[in-house]
């Protein structure tokens, strides 16, 4: 569940409406101000310990979550309200202790005490409800799982058991190593993702996100479409930077949504152009919503690498919504925009700095956390550079508690996630599991690769990407891997999948947010999302089967198998809206999509019976049919949803 968005009224515990000013919003913006100077301080001018730096993370994100920052409200009794504060006092008290006995803690390792049990019980309670209150139970009830797992494993059954862990060790498992809740997960939140959220929220007070839209128009605007094409485009750009594609839908939907219903696209399709978008955006590099530097860390692959293997695949997966929507508006009859928005450009083309200083940087080698530094200096210097672009004091604390609310799901996704992480490896449950898929699958690769894809969209359903990935990644990558897939090609597959449960009915949470926006059935706009997102269910399987696609290759194999996976992408975006060169039938639809499997496979064979299925379905012949449904003809402006 998303929060309500800075500045916005919310609900107190007496049902009454407070505002985000008065005591509790200083509270917050000087809470939010602390933690911008303490991640700001640690990436660019002396770094701290990973267990200094993740538990004040988590007790910064602790105390905002605490003022109602990033997190659903807050039960109307006061006795809720009373139990919410002490634990989340407790959060804070117990994450410093630990920061403030860490030179005892090390030297004592291995024979923890009373007071550091009581304190990592405290701490293992309070990031359940943290999460519960952050992100729902979807992720509560994984990490609860993986608590009675490590303690009941004696008593179940075959593959699943162990030897059993009593509380003291597993309390000391997660609170005090890095292999629990201060682990991998969490030192992606604390290191890279609140500084990228950071720098996402100062470019966009700055009116960055509307430069970027502004940019998408101008590629995209004057073409068949236009509107939803620059809202695409405008996703993609967005969704890199902000990692989230609920909150992606909620900023850009806001504007591309209207503008698509205007232009005459049925609420429902602009609803689900703009839930496709915004979930892709999560694939595009460079940043990936920081879910590259969490790949990077995990697997030890460098970041540069990591972005470098994402292009293509992120690339085909928008040729096929581009596509599809340039069929949508042909089959339609929604022409280009004559007169596309003529919003400045040049007058804050400046703000464009401070993101490709993060490319360079990430290019040149250096770490994603300095390069996140430099991006949130830069975008600062950049907008107060200008006039026109400067911030007020007003929108700065603005930035700040957008920042805030943000980082604050994913620390708590990330810190729970560690829970997970932390039992996996104590137990070793992930070899397991890894087994398991490998013995169901009988060692066939393509079984193998479904099951894991099944899991990952079950899993991302109720967690946040960053959160589904690490699970998998504990769970699942090590089966692929001993299969036979690269170590790269396996952990995109997997992010791929917990990326694209954003749109995958029934919980299709960014599918949701944008049907709430477009006025549209929640349930057509899902599963309108998931069909135009369908080649991010099938490009995954393509760079297993052909690791030319994520730069695994001669320079002549990445050629071939990018030009024949291009095309397979636009036959799969005919077969998905029904129309190549006109209107076809279901028959045709049906050889479509074979054909567009057919060439997204590789082998040169298979591209020959591609590119025959092409021809005989209709991409370079005109199949008329019949003319197009009722609900298919063009929307008027003021036309409601059905």
């Amino acid at each position: 569940m998303t929060a309500a968005p800075s500045g916005t009224e919310e609900r107190g515990t007496d049902g009454r409406k407070k505002s985000s000013g008065g005591r509790r919003g200083q509270a917050v913006l000087i809470v939010a101000a602390v933690a911008a100077a303490f991640h700001l301080y640690g990436a660019g001018i002396s770094p701290f310990t990973a267990l200094v730096q993740r538990p004040v993370h988590l007790a910064l994100m602790g105390t905002l979550a605490l003022l109602g920052v990033g997190v659903r409200a807050l039960p109307r009794s006061r006795a809720g309200w009373g139990f919410n504060v002490v634990l989340g006092t407790l959060l804070v008290s117990s994450a410093l202790y630990l920061v403030s006995q860490n030179e005892a803690l090390v030297a004592r390792s291995g024979s923890p005490t009373g007071v550091d049990l009581v304190a990592g019980a405290v701490v293992v309670a309070a990031v359940l409800l943290l999460a519960w209150r952050a992100t729902g139970w979807g992720l509560v009830a994984v990490a609860c799982a993986a608590l009675v797992y490590a303690l009941a494993g004696p008593w179940l059954p075959g593959v699943l058991a162990h030897r059993g862990y009593d509380p003291g060790r597993l309390i000391e498992q997660l609170f005090l190593s890095t292999e629990g809740i201060w682990g991998v997960p969490l030192g992606v939140s604390a290191d890279f993702v609140y500084l990228f959220v950071l720098f996402g929220a100062f470019l966009d007070i700055a009116g960055g996100g509307g430069l970027l839209i502004a940019l998408a128009d101008r590629v995209a605007g004057r073409t068949r479409g236009g509107p939803a094409k620059t809202a695409a485009v405008a996703s993609a750009f967005m969704g890199s930077l902000s990692g989230s594609a609920v909150a992606n839908v909620v900023t850009t939907g806001t504007f591309t949504i209207p503008l698509m219903r205007r232009s005459g696209f049925r609420p429902f399709f602009a609803g689900a152009i703009e839930a496709a978008a915004s979930t892709g955006g999560q694939l595009m590099p460079p940043v990936m919503g920081a879910g590259a530097f969490i790949l990077a860390t995990w697997t030890n692959i460098p970041y540069g690498r990591v972005a470098l293997a994402a292009a293509i695949p992120a690339v085909l997966y928008y040729a096929a919504l581009l596509w599809a929507i340039h069929f949508r508006a042909a089959k339609v009859g929604i022409e280009g925009s004559a007169g596309a928005r003529s919003e400045s450009v040049l007058d804050r083309i400046h703000l464009l700095l401070p993101v490709l200083i993060i490319v360079l940087m990430l290019a040149l080698g250096r770490s994603p956390m300095r390069a996140a530094f430099w991006g949130v200096v830069t975008s600062v210097l950049a907008a107060c550079a200008v006039q026109h672009t400067r911030p007020g004091l007003a929108a700065v604390a603005k930035s700040l508690r957008s920042a805030a609310s943000g980082a604050v799901q994913v620390a708590a996704a990330c810190a729970a996630a560690g829970i997970v992480v932390g039992v996996a490896s104590l137990t070793g449950i992930g070899l397991r599991m890894s087994e398991l898929i490998v013995v169901v699958s009988q060692g066939n690769l393509l079984v193998a690769l479904i099951l894991t894809a099944l899991g990952s969209i079950v899993l991302g359903m109720g967690l946040p990407t960053t959160a589904a990935y690490v699970v998998l990644a504990a769970l699942g990558a090590p089966a692929l891997v001993e299969l036979g897939v690269p170590l790269l090609g396996a952990h995109l597959f997997i992010f791929y999948f917990g990326c694209i449960s954003n749109v995958t009915p029934p919980v299709s949470l960014a599918a949701y947010a944008a049907a709430g926006i477009a006025g549209s059935p929640p349930l057509r706009t899902a599963w309108t999302a998931m069909g135009l997102a369908s080649a991010g269910f099938l490009v995954p399987f393509m760079f297993v089967y052909a690791p030319a696609l994520i730069l695994d290759g001669t320079a002549g194999a990445i050629a071939i198998t990018t030009l024949t996976a291009l095309v397979g992408v636009v036959g799969l975006a005919g077969a998905v809206i029904g129309y190549v060169r006109g209107p076809i039938g279901l028959v045709r639809r049906v050889v479509l999509l074979g054909a567009a499997v057919a060439l997204i496979s590789p082998g040169f064979v298979w591209d020959g019976i591609g590119l025959a299925a092409l021809v005989g379905a209709g991409l370079v012949g005109v199949p008329l049919a019949a003319a197009p449904r009722s609900d298919d003809t063009r929307a008027s402006p003021s036309r409601s949803s059905e």
